[in-house]
């Protein structure tokens, strides 16, 4: 059976993101970008997801239209890829290392 951790964000918790109904800016286009950087960074501190687990980026309904996060696909049955996706919710770093600040041009 599947199961998922939504994460929430598509950056890290003490880092600006992209704002739903922003006018300033696509807000799809950058929080796609966040969401990948994010991802990378997650494989970098936690190791590529093992056999039936897999990050990506999901799309929710909003009342601005829709909002995007990093999720966690799951094996429920499989408990290495049940524990890398909730260590990917216990350990999501609080900020942006430098190689993910570095693919989103904020050095």
């Amino acid at each position: 059976m599947r199961g998922i951790v939504d994460l929430g964000v598509t950056a890290p918790a003490m880092e600006d993101c992209a704002q739903v109904g922003s006018k300033s800016y696509d807000y799809y286009e950058r929080a796609r970008r966040e969401g990948r950087a994010f991802i990378h960074q997650l494989r970098r501190l936690l190791g590529n997801e093992p056999e039936g687990a897999s990050l990506a980026i999901k799309s929710h309904p909003h009342d601005f239209g829709e909002y995007l996060t990093v999720v966690v696909h799951y094996d429920t049955e499989d408990r290495a890829s049940a524990d890398y996706a909730w260590r990917c919710e216990e350990k999501c770093p609080d900020e942006w290392d430098e190689q993910a600040k570095h693919e989103l041009n904020l050095e």
